[in-house]
């Protein structure tokens, strides 16, 4: 497998740096997307779930789904009534499936204990 048919995606920016150093932990090469940037020949795509949607690789690894990473604790600690908190839990979720679903052929999805929720539910169903 090439390099840019890999992605790997976190919930927010704050990760982006275990991202990077599971990949050159790996021996890869990596180049962090944003708005602008393109997956790139000889680099594994590295970006936060937000960018995800419209890509498409090859092997996909979702990490640092870790509990109050994902859902984001700092969103869930602003909540001021039960009707915001389910729509957050939605929207965390549905980031979640969104980056899993960049996969054509393989996913891994990891976090370290606690894991978050979200994974649990995944790992049921």
């Amino acid at each position: 497998m090439l390099a840019h048919e890999i992605g790997v995606f976190v919930r927010s920016e704050a990760e982006l740096h275990r991202a990077h150093a599971a990949v050159t932990a790996a021996g890869l090469a990596s180049r962090v997307l944003d708005d602008s940037v393109e997956p790139a020949s000889g680099f594994v795509s590295v970006s936060t779930m937000h960018l995800a949607k419209g890509l498409e690789f090859r092997a996909v690894a979702v990490i640092a789904c870790d509990d109050e990473i994902l859902p984001l604790q700092s969103r869930i600690a602003a909540v001021a009534d039960d009707a915001d908190l389910e729509e957050i839990y939605n929207t965390e979720r549905h980031l979640l499936y969104v980056a899993c679903t960049r996969a054509r052929d393989f996913l891994l999805v990891s976090g370290v204990t606690p894991i978050s929720e979200f994974v649990d539910d995944m790992q049921s169903r």
